[in-house]
């Protein structure tokens, strides 16, 4: 599994290198977001550790960019703990966050969890799923619409296909939560909100009068059967 860590405390990056390569990671290391992004262009990489505060191109304009040409899952890293730039973290496409300063055993769980739920394949021998003029593709974790490859990051796959699978089945924000993030999840609620408007961007033919991704008001969310 190879991993990529980006801060510009250059300490911080040699000791979060240190104790990842020592669970057997291969661990490359940037210093600024320019340098996240051209090496998440190029490394092939599992996972990616991404500062917020950097200089010049900071890491929520990195973690963007990156989601231009990847789903890579990517783990803020930042030094706030106010919920509205854990949000923010969230809007711009990152999958987890960790607020600093982090003990490094709750990282390395944070990583292992990531990785794992990216890597999962689904057990169910039905592997391509279609959901109107949606279709995933359940062992290579593709997603189209209307035959188009569509770029959901990690969770947002995630999400849609357990709600996919569950046709009518209503999940309440707590549900998806500890299913799709994990009882050890300690982040906002909001985050289930943030991802399920992503998905109606991005897969829905009008995001504003969903088809498809239905709200069932005061309970939870949806696959409309």
């Amino acid at each position: 599994m190879k991993i990529l860590v980006v801060d510009d405390e250059k300490l911080l990056v040699k000791g979060i290198k240190f104790n990842l390569e020592t669970e057997g990671y291969q661990v490359d290391a940037g210093y600024d977001g320019l340098e996240a992004v051209e090496l998440a262009r190029s490394g092939g990489y599992d996972l990616i550790l991404l500062d917020v505060m950097m200089p010049g191109l900071d890491g929520l304009e990195a973690c963007m960019r990156i989601r231009e040409f990847s789903t890579v899952p990517i783990i803020i890293l930042t030094a706030r703990g106010e919920d509205m730039d854990k949000i923010i973290g969230f809007e711009y496409g990152a999958d987890d966050y960790i607020t600093k300063p982090f003990n490094i055993l709750e990282l390395k769980a944070r990583v292992r969890a990531l990785i794992r739920r990216s890597a999962l394949v689904s057990s169910v021998s039905e592997v391509i799923m279609t959901v109107g003029n949606i279709t995933l593709d359940v062992e290579k974790r593709v997603a189209k619409k209307n035959g188009v490859s569509i770029e959901l990051t990690v969770k947002e796959f995630d999400v849609f296909e357990l709600l996919a699978k569950n046709p009518g089945r209503v999940y309440s924000r707590e549900t998806l939560l500890n299913i799709i993030w994990g009882y050890e999840y300690q982040g906002d609620i909001r985050t289930v909100d943030v991802h399920i408007r992503r998905l109606r961007e991005k897969l829905e033919d009008n995001p504003a009068e969903p088809r498809h991704i239905m709200t069932k008001w005061g309970v939870g969310y949806y696959i409309r059967g």
